[in-house]
């Protein structure tokens, strides 16, 4: 991803500050643009798409209009509930947001040149310093972008920052090994163990995620960095959420990732997310799924316990649900501007 003056630059999503969600320490999180997998359970689904787009924030909203007078290809009209987007019709160009006085509509994705993005990032280093955290790249997807990702990791590793990159896997080897050089710790997926229904809730086979993972172990065996690797499960109930999937993916890290691994992750399932697919203009199949109980939740720890990996790198992170005689289940509100913390 190269500009006219053959400087590299990367569609930035968003930079998220104070994380202690995305790696060691409190962390800077970068998402980038572009996800090659289309996971049932997406948490951030503005991060799919390769391109910048728009979107409506209805709770700030003054109705002034100005964001359909400054759109020049008719993609904006008043509708019964406020502003509706055709996204056919739509460029993302941005003229909108300009015109907007009071920050309702949002332009997603935004292009930053390395050393800009660089001199952003560190402006948080005394946390890093005093946690030991520092700046996470994720997505999207990180591979995605491999070339700036991988000049945005080495400048920051030149001026003395920690870094971590957030992988779901599914890319050449090759491009996924010319960011370990320049990576502390790998944040790496495993959702689900078994191929078909990998496919059928990823929308493609984990076969090339699991040769990744395997790469990176070997790798790891030859060279200083990468530090550490974390493994991430998502528990989605119905889905990813039972014993068996537990299991399975414990026994492939006992058995191939040649004890290399220094955490397990097990995260709970949230609905925070289900504004945003509103806002896209999205069907979200999960948005009435109901959080995990503390049982349920407990039962797949004990899964993944009994598949042999060590105790002491399985954690179980994230909410369950609170039974109550009323008022919906849920996380919690999306009112907050952020991406939704999930594996």
């Amino acid at each position: 991803m190269k500009d006219t003056g053959e400087k590299i630059t990367g569609l930035v999503l968003e930079i998220q500050r104070m994380s202690t969600e995305d790696g060691p320490g409190i962390r800077t999180t970068v998402f980038l643009k572009g996800c090659p997998l289309k996971c049932l359970w997406c948490h951030n689904p503005e991060s799919i798409n390769r391109s910048p787009q728009i979107q409506w924030l209805s709770s700030v909203c003054i109705g002034c209009g100005r964001c359909i007078e400054a759109c020049g290809t008719g993609a904006l009209l008043r509708g019964e509930d406020g502003i509706v987007i055709d996204r056919e019709k739509c460029i993302a160009c941005g003229a909108c947001t300009e015109a907007c006085p009071s920050g309702a509509i949002e332009l997603m994705g935004k292009r930053w040149g390395v050393k800009e993005l660089a001199d952003e990032l560190v402006k948080d280093e005394a946390y890093f310093r005093q946690s030991g955290g520092g700046v996470t790249i994720s997505g999207g997807e990180v591979t995605l972008q491999h070339e700036f990702s991988a000049a945005l990791l080495r400048e920051l590793k030149e001026r003395g920052i920690s870094t971590a990159i957030d992988t779901c896997g599914l890319c050449a080897g090759e491009v996924l090994e010319s960011l370990l050089p320049h990576t502390d710790t790998v944040l790496f997926d495993l959702k689900v163990a078994d191929p078909e229904l990998h496919r059928k809730y990823t929308g493609t086979s984990n076969e090339r995620i699991h040769e990744n993972i395997i790469m990176i172990t070997e790798y790891m065996k030859d060279h200083i960095l990468p530090r550490e690797l974390w493994v991430r499960t998502p528990l989605i109930p119905g889905l990813t959420a039972t014993d068996e999937n537990i299991r399975e993916i414990g026994k492939f890290i006992k058995e191939k990732l040649n004890g290399r691994i220094s955490r397990w992750e097990l995260c709970t399932f949230n609905n925070l997310c289900r504004d945003k697919y509103l806002r896209l203009g999205i069907e979200w199949s999960l948005a009435e799924t109901p959080l995990l109980t503390s049982e349920e939740s407990e039962s797949l720890y004990r899964a993944a316990l009994d598949s042999g990996v060590l105790p002491s790198v399985i954690k179980l992170t994230g909410s369950t649900r609170v039974e109550k005689n009323a008022g919906p289940e849920t996380a919690g509100s999306n009112k907050k501007k952020g991406r939704t913390p999930v594996c």
